[in-house]
């Protein structure tokens, strides 16, 4: 069974508001810390309420701008991630920056998927079967109200289509089980 530790994509995060004076950078590392521990647990409710009443996303990929605007679109948007099979990811920070206003990390994100979310993010799987873990180079930019609220993201995204490792059934980590057994799907 494949190791798929999800806390190792807050870990830095959190060494960093341990070792951090500022009480406004702790409180926006505290927001996307809320934030990264939400996305984990497919708390929907939980995800928006890091957010602003008005969350604006940015997804830049060679498409262009492709994240969704305003608060319904955005609750949408995480809904359809929680729902479509794909949400179990780790995303172990290499870098950090974080001001007074905004807060920049960037990663290798690895998240597991179906055949079906491979394919639909693009990736040149060789079959329509199975499950994968699929890796993308991401960097997330975000800002914050006064009440340490973040604006949304803006996410620099490139995917290799090739950055992908096929999982056999007896490599699929609980997690990932439990969570497809929770929306529906098969595993």
């Amino acid at each position: 069974m494949l190791d798929f530790d999800q806390s190792v994509t807050w870990q830095v995060l959190e060494k960093r508001i341990a070792e951090t004076d500022s009480a406004r950078q702790r409180a926006i590392m505290q927001t996307v810390l809320a934030h990264m521990k939400a996305e984990a647990d497919a708390d929907l409710d939980g995800l928006m309420n890091t957010l602003v009443a008005d969350p604006q996303y940015h997804t830049w990929t060679a498409a262009g701008d492709t994240g969704p605007k305003g608060y319904d679109a955005v609750r949408k948007f995480y809904a359809d991630f929680i729902a479509g099979g794909g949400a179990i990811l780790v995303s172990p920070i290499d870098r950090l920056v974080v001001d007074d206003d905004s807060l920049v990390n960037e990663a290798t994100m690895t998240t597991l998927g179906s055949w079906r979310v491979a394919r639909s993010r693009g990736y040149a799987i060789p079959e329509d079967r199975g499950h994968y873990a699929l890796r993308m180079r991401i960097v997330n930019l975000w800002t914050f109200d006064e009440n340490a609220l973040a604006y949304g993201e803006d996410a620099f995204v490139a995917i290799d289509p090739s950055d992908f490792d096929h999982l056999a059934d007896d490599e699929l980590p609980k997690v990932y089980i439990d969570y497809l057994r929770s929306i529906g799907h098969e595993v």
